[in-house]
């Protein structure tokens, strides 16, 4: 832990910012590859994650949050869907749009998920000196 009155220049936070988010994406790998309720993409673990965000989300807007186009998106949520791990219901503003929700699988998956990513982040902070 610095001491009072130390400052890192910006350069220096940038670069352990990088270096921790680096850590991070190492961890989240881990934790989707030893995860025992099966096999999910990244890219579906993403539109996981940005449906529990914005629960009632559409699929435009889920391709918006993902950076994907439409049928790809739909064929991500077809696979979900079929998974268990998504529902589709009618929105009940618009007869032309789809709500996606969680299921409970879905958000079970995700809790494990990050059970996993905690473990692996508490395995690593273990292992460092506390001052660094």
């Amino acid at each position: 832990m610095p001491h009072r009155g130390f400052r890192p220049s910006r350069r220096q936070a940038a670069a352990d910012a990088v270096a921790a988010s680096e850590l991070l994406e190492v961890l989240w790998g881990r934790g989707q590859e030893s995860a025992a309720s099966g096999t999910v993409s990244p890219s579906q673990l993403r539109a996981l994650l940005v449906i529990e965000k914005h629960e009632g989300t559409n699929l435009r807007a889920l391709g918006e949050a993902l950076g994907s186009r439409a049928p790809s998106v739909s064929r991500l949520c077809d696979r979900m869907e079929a998974m268990g791990l998504v529902q589709r219901a009618p929105s009940p503003t618009s007869r032309r749009e789809v709500e996606l929700r969680l299921s409970l699988r879905g958000r079970a998956l995700l809790e494990e998920y990050r059970a996993l990513r905690g473990r692996e982040l508490e395995a690593v902070l273990e292992r460092m000196d506390p001052a660094a």
